[in-house]
């Protein structure tokens, strides 16, 4: 017997090189509709399947994904909301679909930051503006544009409800886009946020000629930092160990794609943030976590070296050789209890 239910038609906010992307994944299993703000991006999807200014003339998407610049038809169709706007503009979006939105619609978020004023994560936001909206996270080692032009790559779904994750998943799976799911929304937030600062230090380390040898290092001691402060907070270990914790961190430090590797390799070039972010097209998110994560490794009273110097660095006008000094005058202590780089 075959069955007669409709497919979920999934609306997808934010017209960047991520939003797109998962678009593009969920045009292929389903109905797809994607908000855009920008005229220009709705017709380049519509009329020629590209998302030229984010995405480049080589990447095709599906000719059944379909864009709007109509908030208000994205939200009265939506059977599922993919979030795919920065954390700056979470909130306000949010707002209007609240208007808008029929309830229990699943709310699944792509931001890997943190609300600056409140610290709140993206799934906290969805409980207050959309009470009653299951709200999750898609997080892992993801390049836009690496996974939009085929190359085999993977994700977790995080929802609060395992049945849900399960379903959901489905809607962000293909043939070389691997969704496993989760139920530790926290630890997949935190780690998302707190991997973009880690890529800063990488990449000022990388402006600074550091070896091999030291990324490792680096990169090693920001998993543990990780963990700590995600467990703190309510997440779990072995969340930190995976796709969105450690398999994100590797991906993030060491692709040149990497927006936040690319911040702090222009820091180490002598350039301020404030030069930086005006020259990019896209946000990086790491700038803006730096000082709401040394909030939260106060508040949880946890030493974090590597993500206090790069908050210095960004925010209190350290240097990045002042930052990687700071760094080696730590005192190394047993690799696990310890607590110092």
């Amino acid at each position: 017997m075959t069955s007669d239910r409709r497919q979920p038609q999934v609306v997808v906010l934010g017209g960047g090189s991520w939003g797109t992307t998962v678009a593009s994944i969920c045009a292929r299993r389903g109905p797809t509709l994607q908000w855009v703000r920008s005229e220009d991006t709705a017709e380049d999807i519509n009329t020629n399947h590209r998302n030229s200014e984010y995405l480049g003339d080589e990447v095709e998407l599906p000719e059944n994904l379909r864009a709007t610049n109509d908030f208000n038809e994205a939200a009265h169709c939506a059977d599922v909301i993919v979030m795919g706007v920065p954390s700056h503009g979470f909130r306000s979006v949010l707002t209007e679909l609240a208007k808008e939105l029929r309830p229990w619609v699943p709310v699944v978020s792509l931001v890997k930051g943190l609300e600056q004023g409140t610290n709140m994560r993206m799934s906290q936001i969805v409980e207050e503006v959309l009470p009653g909206h299951p709200a999750g996270i898609l997080a892992g080692p993801n390049i836009a544009k690496e996974v939009a032009e085929g190359y085999a790559a993977a994700a977790v779904l995080a929802m609060p409800d395992r049945n849900l994750a399960a379903n959901l998943a489905s809607m962000f799976r293909t043939s070389r886009f691997r969704t496993y799911t989760s139920d530790d929304v926290v630890g997949v937030e935190i780690a998302g946020a707190l991997k973009n600062v880690y890529a800063i230090a990488v990449g000022m380390g990388y402006a600074l000629g550091i070896g091999e040898n030291t990324r490792a290092m680096v990169m090693t001691r920001a998993v543990r930092e990780m963990s700590k402060l995600g467990e703190a907070m309510g997440g779990q270990r072995d969340t930190f160990a995976g796709l969105a914790g450690m398999g994100d961190l590797i991906v993030t430090c060491t692709s040149k794609r990497s927006r936040n590797r690319h911040v702090g390799e222009e820091l180490g070039s002598g350039k301020t943030v404030q030069e930086i972010i005006s020259g990019m097209n896209q946000v990086a998110e790491g700038v803006k976590a730096a000082s709401v994560i040394m909030e939260f490794a106060e508040k949880y009273g946890i030493v974090m070296p590597i993500a206090h110097e790069v908050d210095a660095v960004v925010n209190h006008g350290s240097t990045v050789e002042q930052a990687y000094r700071g760094l080696m005058a730590q005192k190394p202590g047993h690799e696990v209890d310890g607590t110092p780089f």
